[in-house]
């Protein structure tokens, strides 16, 4: 086996490959931009080499600097980890050259499947479903609407060699393929080095359906079930599961069988998977692309199997059989993963970046909630790289208790400094139709077509929200009281009689409450009930775990001066407690009303300027492209929301900007 291998990767799947070196006795080379000195993956590696500047196509990208690394710390094995080097043929084959074994698939195999187009060819010729659509590199944007116009829209424009929703766009109409055109080639430039895109019909209603597939070097394959990822906002992955709600073990034989053909085809050696695009209405399935790497999901699979796949990678690399045969694979119960970014929901999922001030995750459980992650309290979420911070993994004996399992999970996941999705994952958790498992990939898009927020979802129990509000606010409250230098015979008496009120952009609500100290906890009276809340919380916590009449509960708190914000299945509320007097004072304050910003555009990301589309004194209509900001390696087109005029360009192509920073200003 191999004593020392490198890890030619970052964050989250790097440290995922140490774990599973680590537990096989092989030692580890981490690599590591500048920007990434005090990453977690340097830290947990036994030996690190920086490789160059922030930018990855400086540092990650460059495969002499890779294997400078590898000659130099003397790894006998390079594993890509997802994404950067992962799928690049030339990489496979210079390690190959250099007597460096690839943790992954042979060069040849990464040529012919890596590349969509090529793959595409090949499984018609393996007899694979495959969509119907245009299989070779396109010319230009006005060759792209001519093409997609024959196919009929809608059309999915996609980069040859792209992958995790880079360089990928749904195109309905002609302008929306010349420009999507145009982003994708951009993306995949920019991410991939790799500027081929062609078109192929889009099905509608579609499932995202993959199959995992494992193969060595003494012609041996398996594939081990089925991964659903349908659950997407702008073709990126934001839940998996394994297996799939939708498949029945006639589909899942049919397609793992195509999968492993395919793989066959190839001489296929390593992890990979097989990615299948199913109809919600005929169950006909079409083979989207094989990925010849680890998937970012792939957690998900090893908790139905019971298998570690970068231990079966390592050990195929090295030369070894498989352990199973397709009759040995089964499958134990049921996975889910959300994938943890940094990116605001309430500002449409705009990217989010900073220090972590607090980064807390649930507690790990074996066999039932699980965090893979590459970020640590107090580290800091780069604009450089992609925006995921965690993988957020569990297991139940059923979906519903995978469902109840990963809720509560989200409940406990504390991340403070920079925004996250987490409120959106525990609010995807609850919405019938995802319980229900009646979905497909625009399932987001439809049901969240003005973005969200967390008034969309109504909590179930609005009361426990309120006791709890109560109970903070006369804990803080009975604290400042207990304070010591008061005179004997006059010290601070607390009232038991509270008003709860509740913030809201339509108006307030008043809540009258009673809340009296009890052993462990509070008694709260509301609405003529009672609550008996218990807990171990201490001021200042951001994790609030308790029981409410015996029942147990987590939420988290956040106080912000006189106010605090309870974070809960999803929702957000915020509340100030205060006396009935004071409560009724409060309705009279004057609001103060925010700036009016009309007359701007401003960054709403930080992230790089990459175009300026206007110019001084231009009529602009609704609609039209303003501006190109790429943060955390996509791309953002920033347009005009009404008719304007341009009076001045205040920040030029290439610069960096912060959030809100002023790019443009109007007449």
């Amino acid at each position: 086996m191999f004593t020392k291998i490198l890890i030619a990767n970052r964050g989250e799947i790097a440290c995922r490959v140490i774990k599973t070196a680590r537990k096989m006795g092989i030692a580890t080379v981490a690599v590591y931009s500048e920007a990434d000195k005090d990453a977690l993956h340097v830290e947990l590696a036994d030996e690190a080499v920086c490789i160059g500047p922030a930018a990855s196509k400086e540092s990650y990208l460059v495969m002499d600097k890779i294997i400078a690394a590898c000659k130099q710390t003397g790894a006998q094995a390079v594993h890509p980890g997802y994404g950067f080097l992962s799928e690049n043929a030339e990489f496979s084959r210079r390690l190959e050259e250099e007597g460096i074994k690839f943790i992954g698939p042979k060069h040849y195999s990464v040529a012919k499947m890596g590349d969509k187009i090529e793959s595409k060819k090949l499984a018609i010729e393996a007899r694979v479903n495959t969509i119907p659509g245009y299989n070779d590199a396109i010319a230009g944007p006005d060759a792209a609407v001519e093409i997609a116009r024959k196919i009929g829209y809608p059309v999915m424009i996609k980069a040859s060699a792209g992958g995790g929703g880079k360089g990928l766009r749904v195109a309905y109409n002609d302008a929306e393929a010349h420009e999507g055109f145009s982003s994708c080639v951009n993306e995949a430039r920019n991410s991939f080095g790799d500027d081929r895109v062609f078109i192929e019909k889009y099905v509608l209603e579609p499932r995202h359906i993959e199959i995992q597939v494992l193969g060595d070097s003494h012609g041996n394959y398996v594939y081990l079930n089925e991964r659903d990822c349908s659950i997407q906002r702008r073709h990126q992955k934001v839940i998996e599961e394994a297996p799939s709600p939708f498949v029945d073990a006639e589909m899942r034989k049919a397609m793992g069988e195509q999968a492993v053909a395919l793989a066959r085809a190839v001489n296929y050696e390593s992890a990979g998977t097989v990615e299948f695009v199913v109809s919600g209405a005929t169950k006909e399935f079409y083979f989207l692309e094989m990925n010849t790497r680890l998937q970012v999901e792939h957690p998900v699979t090893e908790l139905i199997t019971g298998l570690d796949l970068v231990e079966q990678m390592i050990r195929v690399a090295y030369g070894e059989k498989l352990p199973l045969t397709q009759a040995d694979v089964g499958i134990n119960g049921w996975a889910m993963e959300c994938r943890i970014n940094a990116e605001d929901p309430f500002r449409g999922f705009l990217p989010s970046t900073g220090r972590l001030v607090k980064f807390q995750p649930p507690k790990e459980v074996p066999g039932q909630v699980r965090v893979d992650t590459g970020v640590y309290d107090g580290g800091e979420i780069s604009m450089f790289y992609d925006s995921m911070i965690a993988k957020l993994i569990v297991h139940g004996a059923t979906r519903e208790q995978a469902i109840s399992r990963m809720r509560d999970a989200l409940n406990g996941f504390v991340i403070r400094g920079i925004s996250s999705n987490i409120p959106f994952q525990a609010a995807l958790m609850q919405h019938p139709r995802f319980q229900s498992g009646n979905f497909n990939t625009g399932f987001i898009a439809e049901e969240y077509p003005k973005g969200f927020d967390a008034s969309m979802v109504p909590h179930d129990d609005p009361a426990l929200l309120v006791s709890v509000a109560a109970y903070v606010y006369r804990a803080f409250t009975d604290r400042s009281a207990s304070i010591s230098g008061q005179l004997q015979g006059h010290e601070r008496l607390v009232s038991d009689n509270w008003m709860v009120v509740r913030l809201g952009k339509d108006g307030n609500e008043h809540h009258p409450v009673v809340a009296k100290p009890i052993a462990g906890g509070y008694h709260v009276e509301y609405k003529g009930e009672s609550y008996e809340l218990k807990s171990d919380w201490k001021l200042g916590e951001s994790l609030f775990n308790g029981t409410c009449n015996g029942e147990p509960f987590t939420l988290q708190v956040e106080r912000h001066k006189t106010k605090y914000s309870l974070f809960h299945w999803g929702t957000r509320a915020d509340f100030m407690v205060m006396s009935a007097r004071a409560a009724e004072l409060l309705a009279l304050m004057p609001e103060k009303l925010p700036p009016d910003l009309s007359k701007f555009l401003l960054s709403p990301m930080p992230g790089l300027l990459r175009e300026v589309s206007v110019q001084v004194g231009q009529e602009v209509k609704a609609g039209e492209k303003l501006a190109v900001i790429e943060a955390m390696k996509m791309e953002n087109i920033l347009k005009a929301e009404q008719d304007c005029k341009v009076k001045k360009i205040v920040s030029g192509a290439g610069q960096s900007l912060a959030v809100d920073e002023v790019i443009i200003e109007f007449e």
